[in-house]
Parts: structure tokens; C-alpha cells; sequence
């Protein structure tokens, strides 16, 4: 981190101009990786997640064992704020359902419009100093709602593969059981392609930084 002590007025633009990263190459890069992930297939996955996260995902799936100990890892205080966020985060969503509606336009001719929920999504939650628990309810609560049968959730782990605790309650109070200990650009191409224990899923939700927001883009 890089501490500015009262600097001269003429300096802050420059001071506080924000990095930009070039698109073009961005996009030439992971999707030089996505190749590489896609023809290699897992060996690439654990190679990378060594390389960027510093610990190889095997086992990948996180055991139910581990889920349901992170419940006695936390406070209760932060039980109850998850609780409470999940019944606002459903009541909202609750209120989006759409109702088939029935429309004679003639005799005998009838039309609607029929709402299918996508059979298999994929959840990315992003790792970091702050566990984005918060995300694993606002995307496993409306998946649950439209009625998406499978729920694949991917999230880094620390350096010894550990997800956090607040992560991985969240997940197990959503009701997901396969949590994979997979983060960055090799967790899109997981679930995107289908690599090693990890499904492939038909559309990928949640956020993540320009290298995994442009891997899901490709």
C-alpha cells in the first residue's frame, strides 16, 4: 500500500487516477487459458490453482463434514444477520415469480408464455480478505425460487484449501451440496466445460475480477 501524506493540490488527478488494464490483452490472455483448460482438462486445473492459489484442490469437493462444522465455527450474532438476510433475500424474490397466464387471442387458439427454470447453474463466489457470503444467498435463493434442480457453487480457498466457514454456512444454510474448493479463471472453465468432478453447468452466475468476468464473457 502506498501512503500519500498531504500531497500538493496539482497532484491529485494523478494520484487518484484509477489503473487501467487493457481489454484487448486481457481478453487475448484468458482466452489463450481457456484453450489451454479445455484441452488439458483437470491436470491444468490443479496446476493453475497451485500456481495463483497455492494449493491443489484434491479433493475438490468440499466434504458435507466440513459444511456443517463451519456452523460451529461462527458467532451466533453472525448466524442470525445470515438468517434474517435470507428471509428479506426470498421475500423479494418471491415477489418476481411469473404466473402463466392463459390468452384466447380467437376460438379454439390459445397462447401463453411457459417459464422453464435452467436445470444446472454454476455459482462463483470470489475469495479474498472479505468472505462474500452474502453473495452465496443472493444467487443459491433465487435459483432455488425459479426451480433450478442443481446448484454447483466454486469458491478459492486459503492456502490450505480452506473455504471460509462463513462461505461454506452460507452454502449448506441454502441448502448446496457441492461446494468446490476451485477459484480464478479455472473454476469458470470447470464449470463451463465440465472438468474433472465438477459438472458442467448450462449458464455461470456471480462476480468476480476483469480476469474471471472475462472468462465467463468467452
Amino acid at each position: 500500500m502506498k501512503i500519500v501524506i498531504n500531497p500538493p493540490l496539482t497532484q491529485w488527478g494523478e494520484i487518484l487516477e484509477r489503473p487501467i488494464q487493457s481489454g484487448t490483452a486481457t481478453e487475448e490472455k484468458v482466452a489463450a487459458m481457456l484453450d489451454v483448460l479445455q484441452e488439458v482438462g483437470w491436470d491444468e486445473v490443479c496446476r493453475m490453482s497451485t500456481h495463483f492459489d497455492g494449493y491443489t484442490p484434491e479433493p475438490a469437493l468440499v466434504p458435507s463434514e466440513e459444511i456443517i462444522e463451519a456452523a460451529g465455527q461462527l458467532p451466533e450474532a453472525l448466524k442470525y444477520s445470515i438468517a434474517l438476510a435470507a428471509k428479506n433475500i426470498r421475500k423479494f424474490h418471491e415477489s418476481q415469480e411469473r404466473q402463466t397466464n392463459l390468452v384466447t387471442v380467437s376460438p379454439g387458439i390459445t397462447c401463453y408464455q411457459k417459464w422453464i427454470p435452467i436445470e444446472r447453474v454454476g455459482l462463483y463466489i470470489p475469495g479474498g480478505t472479505a468472505p462474500l457470503f452474502s453473495t452465496v444467498l443472493m444467487l443459491a435463493i433465487p435459483a432455488q425460487i425459479a426451480g433450478c434442480k442443481e446448484l454447483i457453487l466454486c469458491s478459492p480457498g486459503d492456502k490450505q484449501g480452506k473455504i471460509h466457514p462463513a462461505v461454506l454456512y452460507a452454502a449448506g444454510y441454502c441448502g448446496i451440496t457441492q461446494v468446490y474448493r476451485i477459484g480464478g479463471i479455472q473454476a469458470i472453465a470447470s464449470m463451463a466445460y465440465g472438468l474433472g468432478p465438477i459438472p458442467k453447468v448450462d449458464k455461470l452466475f456471480g462476480p468476480g475480477n476483469s480476469w474471471v468476468t472475462m472468462a465467463k464473457q468467452l
